[in-house]
C-alpha cells in the first residue's frame, strides 16, 4: 500500500514494502527529487539498510560461535511493515521479528520508522528496539537515490556535491570481487565541492567514515535547483551511483555501521563501526531531506 502526506511545497509517497520513500514532488512545478526505480538501473528508491549495512564477507557472519547468513545491507528493504499511525503530515511503519527473521538474525527487535513532512523538509526518524533478553547487535543505514541532474535536459556531468564544511577526507576502496572494504585509502575530497561524474565510481561506491559535514547537498552548475541529506551525528557516509555510467541518480547514504573489511572474520561483537543495544533498551537516529527550489 502507498501513503501520501503532502503540503503547499512538497508531496511524498511511501509503500509499506520496506517502509521505502518511492517519491519527493515539488508542488510548485511537479518537479521530482528521487530517482523512480526503474530495474534497469537499480530497483530501489531509498531503502533502509537493516540490520546491516553493506556487504558480508561470504555473506556470512557469526554470533556466539554460530553462523548466520545475510544478505548485503541486510532484510529491512526486503520486508513488509506494518502503518501504525498516520495523519496529514506524518506516517509511522513497524517491523518486528519473527521465526523467519530469526533464522538469519538471531535477535528479537522492533523496528519503527517515522516519516514525518515540515513545509520543504521530509525528516526520517529510526527506532531500533531491543525486546530480547540479551545484548543485540545491528547496524542500520538510509540510502536515498536523489534525482541527479534534478532538471531534465542536464547532464549528471553538470551536477556537484556541497559540503558543508570544508573536507580534506579519504575514501575507504572496496573489493570489487567481494564487496568488502580494503585498508586502502584514497583522497578524494578537498574543500566543500565534489564535481560529479560516473568515473569515480569505476570501483563501486565512495565510502568515507572521516566526513566532517553533516549535510551534503546535490547541486547543478546550470540551475538552481537542488536537494540535501542532513544527518548529524552519522560516522560513516556512502555516495553510490552504478559503475556501468549512465544512471540519472545519486545515493547519498548517512549509515550507522558500514561492510565488513576484507579480512574479517571474528563475532558481530567485534565487528567495526556495530551498535550494541542492551536489553530492553532502545536506538534513535534520523536524518532529512531538504528541497531548495
Amino acid at each position: 500500500m502507498i501513503h501520501t502526506l503532502k503540503n503547499d511545497i512538497l508531496k511524498i509517497t511511501i509503500d509499506d514494502h520496506g517502509a521505502e520513500l518511492k517519491s519527493i514532488i515539488g508542488v510548485s512545478d511537479n518537479t521530482e527529487y528521487l530517482f523512480n526505480g526503474d530495474p534497469k538501473w537499480w530497483k530501489y528508491t531509498s531503502p533502509v539498510l537493516f540490520p546491516i549495512v553493506g556487504k558480508l564477507v561470504d555473506s556470512k557472519y557469526r554470533v556466539d560461535g554460530k553462523e548466520f547468513s545475510m544478505p548485503g545491507h541486510g532484510f529491512g528493504r526486503i520486508s513488509d511493515y506494518q502503518c501504525i499511525s498516520e495523519s496529514s503530515d506524518e506516517v509511522v511503519f513497524a517491523l518486528d521479528w519473527n521465526e523467519e527473521t530469526l533464522k538469519s538474525y538471531p535477535f528479537k527487535f522492533r523496528l519503527e520508522i517515522t516519516y514525518i513532512l515540515r513545509k520543504n523538509r521530509v525528516e526520517v526518524i529510526w527506532t531500533v528496539k531491543n525486546v530480547d533478553d540479551k545484548v543485540m547487535y545491528f547496524s542500520i543505514g538510509a540510502h536515498p537515490a536523489l534525482k541527479c541532474p534534478i532538471v531534465d535536459g542536464e547532464n549528471f556531468e553538470d551536477c556537484y556535491l556541497k559540503f558543508n564544511v570544508s573536507e580534506k577526507c579519504s575514501r575507504i576502496p572496496i573489493d570489487m570481487k567481494s564487496g568488502a572494504l580494503t585498508h586502502e585509502r584514497i583522497a578524494t575530497i578537498y574543500g566543500k565541492e565534489l564535481a560529479l561524474n560516473y568515473d569515480l565510481f569505476k570501483g563501486d561506491a565512495l565510502v568515507f567514515d572521516n566526513l566532517q559535514s553533516d549535510e551534503v547537498s546535490v547541486c547543478s552548475r546550470k540551475s538552481k535547483k537542488s536537494i540535501t541529506v542532513k544527518a548529524k551525528g552519522f560516522p560513516f557516509w556512502g555516495i553510490w551511483t552504478p559503475d556501468k555510467g549512465g544512471a540519472p541518480f545519486i545515493c547519498i547514504e548517512p549509515w550507522h555501521g558500514h561492510a565488513d573489511f576484507i579480512d574479517f572474520k571474528g563475532d558481530i561483537s567485534e565487528k567495526d563501526g556495530i551498535h550494541s543495544l542492551p536489553a530492553g533498551e532502545s536506538f534513535d537516529a534520523g536524518y532529512a531531506f531538504i528541497i531548495h527550489e
